[in-house]
């Protein structure tokens, strides 16, 4: 199993970014996807997460509203676009996959939100 994050970076408050996480090793499209993140200094913390269909979506209430989970099974991506980015979101963000008994992770993808 392997998840590969991408798309963060650098963003100024107010603006967005895409984030896309890459899956291989299983199968993608029977499973539901999450993603998390750990602000500096703090534990990780649950962001949102979406059925194996697409059809269902949940969020942390922190980001809802402004954080969007989508996926193409097609391509064996889960993507997360976020707008109206605070400085609060910055975080390295994480795709999972709870494939039970185990959970897998990607190596992250920093987002950072500053002037």
């Amino acid at each position: 199993v392997e998840l590969v994050e991408s798309g963060g970076g650098l963003v100024q408050p107010g603006g967005s970014l895409r984030l896309s996480c890459a899956a291989s090793g299983f199968t993608f499209s029977v499973h539901d996807m999450s993603w998390y993140r750990q602000p500096p200094g703090k534990e990780y913390e649950f962001v949102a997460s979406i059925n194996s269909t697409g059809d269902g979506t949940y969020y942390a209430d922190s980001v809802k509203g402004r954080f969007t989970i989508s996926r193409d099974n097609t391509q064996n991506t889960v993507y997360l676009q976020m707008n109206s980015l605070k400085p609060a979101d910055t975080a390295v963000y994480y795709c999972n996959a709870p494939l039970r008994p185990t959970d897998y992770w990607g190596q992250g993808t920093r987002v950072t939100v500053s002037a």
